[in-house]
């Protein structure tokens, strides 16, 4: 416990979900967790799943780090620089950086299929603007306005969470593709890291039992899944690791990150 103590966490797309344990996982260890979102309190909240990013900032400080809410729209590029200038001038560091911001999953409510079983040419030509917006984007513009921090301080963690639909052909086109893409965008900046000390990886979790998914618990087989709190043992397990420079470039998978580290799920 403790090992993160004063070390700076950005992570993006923290409402809820897989951003939202992430952020836990990175406060169990005593980081300071900057976490963005667009779900504010008070606020219209932009999908009908609960959750907001100030009351994952006081999870964190609850569990003993230090959360700091920041109200964040991943699609405009100028939020996006503003909320890293922000952790910059009040932290004036960023040890790790968490791309887990995500678009393309409205079919979780907006009635329309994931899998694309009709066929791709049957989806909404937006299903691909907001992975890659909301996405794959949004990583790159999120990574480019922290790693000169990170390069001048010669150390640090990126992780952009990804998923095996990067690797199969049968999670949907358009998600397919931007999974792919993020991870190739990892493989390539920690190409141009390397020599800076700058780690980059691309994250796997499992089936995660995040709040969209358990909405729809009765038609998926939850057996082997994990908690939200499980990724992000998994990445403060990387944030402590003085040689984790050795996984830069790499796809990560939090099972094998489990077994490495020894950490394990709740319950």
């Amino acid at each position: 416990m403790g090992t993160l103590v004063g070390k700076v966490a950005l992570v993006t797309g923290a409402s809820r979900g897989v951003g939202k344990g992430i952020a836990l996982g990175l406060a169990e260890q005593g980081a300071t967790v900057y976490v963005t979102g667009r779900t504010t309190a008070g606020g219209a909240p932009p999908t009908p799943l609960p959750g907001t990013v100030e009351e994952t900032a006081a999870e964190v400080t609850a569990l003993g780090g230090r959360g700091v809410a920041i109200a964040c729209d991943h699609r405009d590029d100028e939020q996006t620089r503003a909320a890293v200038r922000r952790v910059i001038d009040e932290a004036g560091r960023i040890d790790v950086l968490v791309n887990n911001v995500w678009g393309g999953y409205e079919y979780f409510w907006d009635g329309t299929p994931f899998w694309e079983e009709a066929g791709f040419w049957t989806q909404p030509i937006d299903r691909w603007d907001s992975a890659f917006q909301a996405g794959v984007r949004a990583h790159y513009v999120t990574t480019v306005a922290a790693a000169p921090t990170m390069v001048a301080a010669g150390s640090g963690l990126i992780v952009n969470v990804s998923s095996e639909g990067a690797e199969k052909t049968d999670t949907g086109v358009a998600y397919g593709a931007a999974k792919a893409a993020t991870d190739h965008m990892i493989a390539c900046m920690a190409h141009e890291l390397r020599d800076h000390g700058v780690t980059a990886v691309s994250l796997y979790p499992g089936l995660v039992r995040t709040e969209s998914v358990l909405r729809a618990a009765e038609y998926i087989d939850l057996t082997v899944s994990e908690s939200p709190l499980f990724v992000g043992r998994g990445v403060a397990a990387l944030a402590a690791d003085p040689d984790v420079i050795r996984h830069t470039g790499q796809v990560v998978r939090t099972g094998a990150l489990a077994e490495e580290y020894g950490f394990t799920d709740i319950g």
